[in-house]
C-alpha cells in the first residue's frame, strides 16, 4: 500500500508538473509516453504470441503524434511557419510512406500470419498513441496554448474514477459488465459520473474558457466514455489472460493500466471542444 502510495503521488505530480512547464516539455513528454505505451501493447501481444512489428509500429506513432503535434504548434512555434523557410506541417506524406512500409516489410519477415502482424501493428497505433495525441491537442483547442483544459481533462478524470470506486464499494449491488470487470457496479458507474460533474461544475468557477454547461458535458462525456475505455483495457487483458499490463509503475501495474481511461476518451472530448470553440 505504500509503494502503491507513493507511485501514485510521484505519477500525479509528473502529470501536472509536464502541463505547467509549458508547450515544449508537454509535447515531448506526452511524445515519449505514447510510444512507451505502445512499446508496451507490442509487448503484451509479443508475450501471447503474436508478432506485431515493433520498429515499424514506433516509427508510424513517432511520425502520427509528431505531425499532428505541430499542427497544433503551428500557432505558438515559429519554427511550425513559413518564417523559417521550413513548413514542418506539410511533410504530411511521410505517414503514408510509413504506414505502407509496415505492408511492404512484412515481405521480409518469415512468420506465419503476416496479415495478423499488419493489423496488430496498425491497431497499436491507432490504441496507444492516437488518443494521446488528441490529449495534446486539447492544449490547443482554443488555437493557444492553455495547460487548463488537459488539467481539469484529468481532474474530471480521476474524480470520476475515484467516485465510481467510493460509491461502488459502499453501495455497489448491480454488476455492470461482469464478463470483463466483474467489481464494477452500475451503482458505482452512475456515482462516478456525479462526482465528475460536481467537479467540471467546480472547475468551471476557476477556469474561465468555458461555460459551467460544457464543463460539466466534458465531465459527463468522460464518465461514460471513460468507463467505457476501461472495460476494454480489461477486455484487452483478459483476452490475453494477463492481470497487468506492465510494471513500470509499482503497485498501480503498467502505463495502459493507469492510462485505460483517457485512451477512448480523449478523442471524444477534443472532437466536443472542437465544435464549442468554432
Amino acid at each position: 500500500m505504500k509503494t502503491r502510495a507513493i507511485t501514485g503521488v510521484f505519477f500525479i505530480a509528473v502529470m501536472i508538473g509536464s502541463l505547467l512547464c509549458g508547450p515544449y516539455v508537454f509535447g515531448l513528454f506526452y511524445l515519449l509516453l505514447s510510444l512507451l505505451c505502445l512499446q508496451e501493447f507490442y509487448k503484451l501481444l509479443q508475450q501471447a504470441g503474436n508478432r506485431p512489428n515493433v520498429f515499424a509500429g514506433l516509427i508510424n506513432g513517432l511520425l502520427l503524434f509528431g505531425y499532428f503535434g505541430v499542427l497544433c504548434y503551428r500557432n505558438v512555434l515559429p519554427v511550425a511557419n513559413d518564417e523559417l523557410g521550413f513548413p514542418l506541417y506539410k511533410y504530411v506524406f511521410l505517414l503514408p510512406v510509413a504506414v505502407c512500409s509496415i505492408f511492404i516489410l512484412e515481405l521480409y519477415r518469415n512468420f506465419d500470419n503476416p496479415f495478423a502482424n499488419i493489423g496488430y501493428t496498425l491497431l497499436g497505433v491507432i490504441y496507444a498513441v492516437l488518443p494521446f495525441s488528441f490529449f495534446h491537442a486539447l492544449a490547443y483547442a482554443g488555437a493557444t496554448y492553455n495547460q487548463h483544459i488537459p488539467l481539469a481533462f484529468f481532474i474530471m478524470l480521476w474524480a470520476n474514477d475515484t467516485g465510481a470506486y467510493l460509491t461502488g464499494r459502499q453501495f455497489g449491488r448491480t454488476r455492470l459488465f461482469p464478463r470483463h470487470s466483474p467489481n464494477k457496479t452500475w451503482e458505482g458507474f452512475i456515482g462516478g459520473i456525479i462526482i465528475s460533474a460536481l467537479a467540471g461544475y467546480i472547475i468551471s468557477r476557476y477556469y474561465t474558457e468555458l461555460p459551467w454547461r460544457n464543463w460539466v458535458s466534458v465531465a459527463i462525456i468522460i464518465g461514460v466514455v471513460g468507463t467505457a475505455s476501461d472495460l476494454v483495457e480489461s477486455m484487452l487483458k483478459r483476452s490475453l489472460n494477463i492481470k497487468d499490463s506492465g510494471t513500470i509503475l509499482p503497485g498501480h501495474g503498467g502505463l495502459l493500466d493507469r492510462f485505460d481511461g483517457l485512451l477512448l476518451t480523449a478523442p471524444i472530448v477534443f472532437a466536443y471542444l472542437y465544435f464549442v470553440f468554432n
